[in-house]
């Protein structure tokens, strides 16, 4: 057993309202510079739709991740030794169409235009060539277009639904959509950094942050190619890729992340959990349907005296263990298995976990009254707008059954909340449904608390970072001492 501490996040979708408010505190800290224009490290989709950039999801057309072949992991895009015969070729990168031309507007012509009879207006000037253009996209360009047959019907999660399940995402009297938030996963197994000949990708072994040193990168963009979800950029002005820190400063002070500070609907959480490394290869492997227990099954119980014996021989700290012990991401993934990972098919073992969202009623409207395609209180999980099918291409490699038994405990928990403030439930109908969802009332209690009633501390445990003994291990610690956190102060030259 060789312990592990990993920085790790869930994003509770039931309780996201698509403000765009986590993208705006990111672009405002981190990619306000030139050539960074397009880069959004926080975007939020409207699901279903296509994201950006256009597809990602879709490794036919980007063969990002990793494949098992013949029981061994290997790239499917690229790697260390194909980069070299391809140097000048990589044919699965994303292209600016994929993203989108960022641009500006000509405000001075708002001033300076002649008079006349129509109102002036700002025209749109790329910020890559100064010329004008014509917008065609943007970053969020099919916000909350959920059943729009330009995006919805091109969004690969709708693969193996059927034709009447497809449909009813797209009739008008069905629409549903919902909203995705995505940053760097952060993952155990990550493409990029396998695939980086430079070995510019690296991920910091006190907290499992995966950063870019800027100094070795040489733009390759082989790292662009290998991230199935698209959360590697490149810098077309300094010539280095470019990707989420986590706001790693920021963790290192105990403050959260932008994107997680700024959140209106508190729907981020942050811990640290403690892994097995020596497993990530074995659980890799494993067939689609066996990865989401795989990946739990590395997970290690905080509270395990030898895990904990284990984790003190291999220097973590105590205050890394108190705080894994406390970790709201724990309880989501491990405890209450409401938490799954975004397309673990890929097989980077990402360490950002979604709560599925649920789906409002299906009702029609018959003389003048509104009746519920279903006669419970709340949907039944079959029945819900967004196909099981979808959710589970997203969140569960396909298989239904794990993104069921999330949707099961949740809707449990409202039953039983219902009855408990409410009163038009009868707590016999709540509790029964509390068993059904493998839920006792002290879980369902916790799950309330930590959704509805969490304060900051609740959702982010941030463990003490012991900065100084990464940094010691290179240099003195006392002549980095205004520099601990943000590596080198030198600004990255382009090329070598």
């Amino acid at each position: 057993m060789n312990v592990r501490s990993q920085i790790s996040m869930v994003f509770h979708l039931d309780k996201c309202i698509g403000c765009h408010t986590c993208s705006i505190a990111c672009k405002n800290i981190w990619t306000d510079r030139k050539g960074t224009d397009y880069m959004w490290w926080n975007n939020v989709e409207t699901k279903p739709g296509t994201g950006y950039p256009t597809s990602w999801e879709d490794q036919k057309k980007y063969s990002g991740g990793w494949e098992n072949k013949k029981g061994k992991l290997r790239l499917n895009a690229t790697g260390k030794a194909r980069i070299v015969p391809n140097i000048f070729h990589n044919p699965h990168l994303p292209t600016m169409d994929d993203y989108y031309e960022p641009w500006t507007y000509d405000y001075q012509n708002l001033f300076n235009a002649p008079e006349g009879d129509d109102q002036p207006t700002a025209k749109p000037i790329s910020m890559v060539t100064g010329d004008y253009i014509d917008i065609e996209a943007g970053p969020n360009w099919d916000d909350d277009l959920g059943g729009s047959p330009v995006y919805a019907e091109n969004d690969p999660n709708l693969e193996g639904l059927t034709p009447d399940q497809k449909q009813q995402l797209f009739a008008v009297e069905r629409l549903v959509l919902f909203y995705l938030p995505r940053i760097c996963n952060h993952c155990l197994n990550p493409a990029c950094v396998a695939s980086c000949p430079s070995g510019a990708l690296y991920k910091r072994g006190e907290d499992g942050i995966v950063l870019v040193d800027q100094k070795r990168c040489r733009g390759w963009r082989t790292c662009i190619s290998a991230c199935p979800y698209k959360k590697v950029y490149y810098n077309w002005f300094t010539g280095k890729s470019e990707k989420c820190i986590l706001c790693f400063p920021r963790l290192e002070t105990g403050q959260a992340p932008a994107c997680f500070h700024s959140c209106v609907g508190r729907i981020r959480y942050l811990g640290v959990i403690l892994y097995d490394a020596e497993r990530i290869d074995e659980m890799a492997k494993l067939p689609p349907e066996m990865l989401i227990d795989g990946q739990r099954e590395m997970i290690l119980d905080p509270h395990d005296p030898e895990v904990i014996a284990q984790a003190r021989k291999n220097n973590i700290h105590e205050s890394v263990i108190e705080s894994a012990q406390k970790s709201p991401v724990y309880k989501f993934v491990k405890d209450w298995k409401l938490a799954l990972p975004p397309h673990i098919e890929f097989r980077t073992m990402p360490m950002l976990f979604y709560v599925p969202p649920m789906a409002p009623v299906m009702s029609a409207r018959e003389n003048g009254v509104v009746n519920a395609v279903s006669g419970d209180l709340f949907h039944d999980i079959e029945q819900a707008r967004v196909p099981l099918k979808y959710l589970a291409n997203l969140l569960g490699a396909g298989k239904t059954e794990k993104v069921a038994y999330a949707l099961r405990k949740q809707k449990a928990v409202r039953w039983y909340r219902r009855a408990v403030t409410v009163g038009d439930v009868s707590m016999e109908a709540a509790e029964r449904m509390l068993r059904e969802a493998d839920c006792s009332i002290a879980e369902a209690e916790a799950i309330y608390a930590l959704t509805s009633l969490c304060s900051f501390e609740d959702r982010f445990v941030i463990p003490p970072m012991h900065r100084e003994e990464a940094i010691e291990a290179f240099r003195d610690p006392m002549e980095q001492k205004q520099a601990a956190g943000f590596g080198f102060i030198d600004k990255p030259r382009r090329g070598l």
